[in-house]
């Protein structure tokens, strides 16, 4: 079926985005694979591309659009060519949207160029060891100080993506005590410099998938954070941190569609050109059976996603429906690559095979943004169960 969510201007940028792909990515990933990282000049280049600067205001150096339809596109292609962006996905995504929200003029003024150029790349800092998703537990303390000028930050961070090329951290952390009735009270977010003393990037976790996204655990030791760099109100940084899950998890649902699509077309050129018994793979009724179950599958995914991107643009995506969508999305997104791994028989296991790596880094995206479990949790609350 013909899709009708994208107009001439997200197919045009997809056009432009698939040539850059093709030309600065595919030829050197093996090298950012090995290395388990993209190099950071890399971003410089998305940045003159646009990419960073699609949903920054113009009066910032931005391209002013409010569609994440772009981001959409972006996912899609990086799939598609089975490459990875690294951490960059964080900056805009998830970082940007705060950004815009909460920061004052000022704060615009001083970081969102920076974003729109690369220049200044940012991450977001919630989890901590040990607290996992109970983030109303979390331990790093922002104290103010006696005169009233800075804040001192305490603690420590991990999972953090995007953390080792990181110019500035939005970092969740308490500044005052949770209330008996009111666990959530007291966390606020400050935007952190990297290069300030007593934060310290520690080890670049090694994960199963997403090897090319610099993933790290941050420490802070008595952290001087000026209260210029506060962003949004003070305690108020948990209901913040829930105004952006929608699209945060139809972000992550974007992506299990893109990445299923993806396994369809690396198992159907596999198939193609692998001969067994005299004949190609893709001639015998299974190998048919099989692409055929796992189109049908990808189609209803994409069907999912573009509800939800017209949904997200109108502002209608509820917290419900975006949960949904993540739901399926990436669990079909694990049925249909599993078994287009099968198709590839033992090759599928091997690294070399763009099939083995989306296997790898397909799995974190039914955990991250919320779990299954999490996600059904907050369906069935809708539902009234």
């Amino acid at each position: 079926m013909r899709r009708t969510v994208f107009n001439e201007d997200h197919e045009a940028f997809r056009a432009t985005l698939r040539a850059f792909i093709e030309a600065e990515v595919v030829p050197v990933y093996e090298e950012w694979y090995a290395a388990g990282i993209v190099p950071r000049d890399f971003y410089y280049k998305l940045g003159e591309l646009g990419v960073f600067g699609i949903e920054v205001p113009e009066e910032y150096g931005g391209a002013g659009e409010e569609s994440f339809k772009f981001q959409a596109v972006i996912t899609e292609e990086a799939a598609r060519a089975g490459v990875s962006f690294g951490g960059s996905s964080v900056h805009v995504a998830l970082c940007l949207p705060y950004l815009k929200a909460y920061a004052t003029e000022e704060q615009k003024k001083r970081w969102l160029p920076g974003v729109a150029s690369g220049e200044t790349m940012f991450a977001i800092a919630m989890t901590e060891p040990g607290t996992g998703s109970d983030l109303a537990g979390m331990k790093t303390t922002a104290k103010l100080s006696e005169d009233g000028t800075h804040y001192v930050l305490n603690g420590a961070k991990t999972f953090i993506t995007g953390g080792v090329h990181a110019d500035r951290v939005i970092v969740c952390a308490r500044t005052a005590p949770p209330k008996e009735d009111d666990r959530r009270h007291g966390i606020s977010l400050l935007v952190v410099d990297t290069r300030s003393e007593g934060y310290a990037v520690g080890r670049k976790l090694d994960k199963m998938g997403l090897k090319v996204s610099d993933t790290a655990e941050l420490s802070f030791s008595d952290v001087k954070v000026p209260v210029e760099d506060l962003l949004g109100e003070e305690h108020k940084g948990f209901s913040y941190l829930g105004q952006n899950l929608p699209q945060e998890r139809l972000g992550i649902a974007v992506g299990g569609y893109a990445q299923a699509k993806a396994a369809v077309r690396f198992a159907q050129q596999y198939v193609a050109d692998r001969t067994v018994f005299g004949k190609p793979v893709a001639a015998f009724q299974n190998t048919k059976f099989e692409l055929a179950a796992c189109k049908a599958e990808v189609d209803a995914a994409e069907a999912v996603v573009d509800r939800a991107l017209e949904a997200h643009d109108a502002g209608e995506l509820t917290a419900a429906e975006a949960a949904s969508a993540k739901l399926f999305c990436t669990e079909v997104a694990h049925r249909v690559i599993d078994r287009c791994l099968q198709l590839h028989g033992g090759y599928g296991y091997m690294n070399e095979y763009p099939i083995a790596r989306l296997y790898a880094d397909n799995r974190v995206n039914r955990i991250y943004g919320g779990t299954s479990e999490v996600m059904k949790m907050i369906i069935a609350k809708d539902m009234g169960l």
